[in-house]
């Protein structure tokens, strides 16, 4: 009998981000409540994570959202965000670094096959560096654990990928 797999990963598509980052400046541009101010948003780290900046938290949180709706909009999961660090001030300006999430640590995904084995003892998974191989002989089954998947409330982003 055939086996059935698919991998689990934590990635995002970077075109589609640039384009939510890329209209998020154009309307940060065209916002009434950021002309003459320092609003902005920028790529830092070769698209590793984009600088906000602002005169205030405010914008910041302004900015923030602006960012996170374009996402939505592009299919993008929110959780790549890590927004973690604090903003920094400084000469009337209020800067925050936020890194996007790229790859499963071992803690998550240790958390994710526990979770299988927890609902599904039939199906196999083996973590294979930054991605998780899920196997079973029936493909209902690997239906069943993506969906169990989708519906656990992870901090971290999740696709699922190479489906055979």
């Amino acid at each position: 009998m055939a086996n059935f797999s698919f991998d689990i990963v934590s990635d995002y598509d970077l075109a589609k981000v640039t384009n939510a980052v890329e209209q998020s400046q154009r309307d940060i541009g065209n916002r009434y409540d950021f002309k003459g101010t320092s609003a902005r948003l920028e790529f830092v780290d070769d698209k590793k994570g984009v600088k906000i900046i602002g005169d205030s938290q405010f914008h910041l949180d302004s900015i923030i959202e602006i960012l996170r709706k374009k996402l939505a909009g592009a299919g993008v999961s929110q959780k790549i965000l890590d927004t973690s660090s604090e903003p920094i001030t400084s000469n009337l300006k209020t800067t925050w670094t936020v890194t996007f999430k790229k790859g499963l640590d071992q803690d998550n995904a240790k958390k994710i096959t526990k979770l299988i084995r927890d609902e599904l003892p039939k199906v196999k998974t083996q973590i294979q560096g930054e991605e998780i191989r899920v196997t079973s002989q029936k493909k209902d089954e690997l239906q069943i654990a993506m969906q169990t998947i989708r519906e656990t409330d992870l901090d971290f982003p999740i696709e699922f990928t190479n489906f055979r």
